[in-house]
């Protein structure tokens, strides 16, 4: 390991983006009111999501302000399954981390865990029991608002998006817990009819489908009233799809992750990108593939929220000493992945993750290991790769190897120097 040298890369995405959101969201927000007639003074619910969209508060104060000029009294309900321990106290305090408060939305932000029932699906998957949160039975219309992008456990039509939230989301914890019973396999299934109930069954104005760029810049905002969100939602998965950042080779060595969290990816880690899922029942995927992997450190913005920490090889006890269990556990067995939850091989800094790593993989010279250091898995663009890898990268498109290379080392704490 006392050989190893790393050299910093930047890696480039298409990266368009809207540039007034704000206007982008009133716009969208007209139309679909446009096409669905409703009386003045009516109680409009807008789900709040856990998810971390980087332009939320924003867009929920733009549909908000949007809601009041056209007459209507526009309130926020916590629509995010068993996220926030599923309590009203949880929900409360993680929308609150990321921004969205009554006071930054203007107007009413409700949390709870009430859901009534609105009976059973029909077609292909019948008999599934469908839960709403009660603040949303209740409206006189629902404004259904989160982002579009591929998921991290399961691939269909529908991902994550509009019918997710509807299906899961807005069921709170209860339909969160029955929805992840039926196990991963069945979920695509259980996304598509449970939110065509919903849709069905609630007053759904329409929804406001987000997109983000690799950046997580918004890249799109796309009104689509009820009838239009299952085909309109499948349509710009594919969009999102080519935004999503990625690793710029699909094979090495050793995968050092800086910090996983919550707050970029719903698995701490995006599995797109690290190329493991670890759920009973579905294969893993054949790339990319990455022979060990280590984490350092957890997110302050995951409020202890480890999910996903099974899916490394290594970790340190710093990352481990910030784990919140009564969360992870909630979060993992609600979702049917408990080994995400399993705290792997824990060393006592990152000098001693690196060398465990190293005993484990007994390269003969350390010039031929193929290791990549990155911050997190959604922010991808400034990488820190072995001098092995720098000639596949250095001739690709969109890659810019930046100054010299350098020897590994790390500071007093043990911890891994960089900068």
């Amino acid at each position: 390991m006392e050989d190893l040298r790393l050299v910093e890369v930047r890696q480039s995405f298409d990266a368009p983006a809207v540039t007034d959101v704000s206007r982008a969201v009133r716009e969208e927000g007209r139309k679909l009111l446009r096409q669905r007639s409703l009386p003045r003074r009516s109680r409009v619910g807008i789900t709040a999501g856990s998810r971390g969209v980087n332009d939320a508060v924003e867009i929920y104060r733009a549909s908000v302000e949007t809601l009041i000029e056209e007459g209507h009294s526009p309130f926020l309900f916590a629509a995010m399954g068993s996220h926030g321990r599923g309590t009203a106290d949880g929900q409360r305090d993680l929308l609150r981390s990321l921004g969205v408060t009554e006071e930054k939305i203007g107007a009413p932000v409700y949390c709870s865990d009430e859901v009534v029932s609105l009976g059973e699906t029909t077609g292909p998957r019948a008999e599934l029991p469908v839960y709403a949160a009660r603040e949303a039975a209740e409206a006189d219309g629902v404004l259904v608002v989160n982002r579009v992008k591929p998921h991290t456990s399961f691939h269909g039509p529908h991902e994550s998006g509009l019918m997710k939230m509807l299906a899961v989301g807005v069921g709170r914890a209860r339909g969160a817990e029955m929805v992840h019973r039926l196990g991963w396999g069945a979920m695509v299934e259980a996304v598509d009819s449970i939110g065509a109930a919903a849709l069905e069954r609630l007053p759904v104005i329409g929804g406001l489908a987000i997109v983000e760029n690799a950046r997580e810049q918004t890249a799109l905002v796309e009104g689509l009233s009820s009838e239009e969100i299952p085909a309109g939602e499948s349509r710009l998965l594919e969009v999102a799809r080519e935004y999503v950042p990625a690793l710029p080779v699909e094979e090495m060595d050793v995968l050092v992750v800086r910090e996983m969290g919550k707050n970029y990816s719903g698995t701490g880690m995006d599995t797109n990108v690290i190329g493991r899922l670890r759920l009973e029942g579905l294969p893993e995927p054949e790339l990319p593939f990455i022979h060990y992997l280590a984490v350092l450190d957890l997110s302050e913005a995951s409020h202890g929220n480890a999910t996903g920490v099974g899916l490394a090889d290594f970790v340190t006890e710093r990352l481990a000493a910030k784990i919140d269990w009564e969360a992870t556990y909630l979060n993992c067995l609600t979702s049917g992945g408990p080994i995400r939850a399993a705290v792997p091989m824990t060393l006592p800094d990152d000098r001693r993750v690196f060398e465990a790593i190293w005993k484990a993989l007994k390269p003969e010279r350390d010039v031929d290991v193929k290791l990549m250091v990155v911050n997190n898995t959604l922010h991808l663009s400034r990488l820190w790769v072995s001098e092995r890898l720098v000639g596949e990268l250095r001739e690709r498109e969109g890659i810019e190897v930046v100054g010299e290379s350098f020897t590994l080392r790390f500071d007093a704490e043990g911890q891994i120097v960089l900068e």
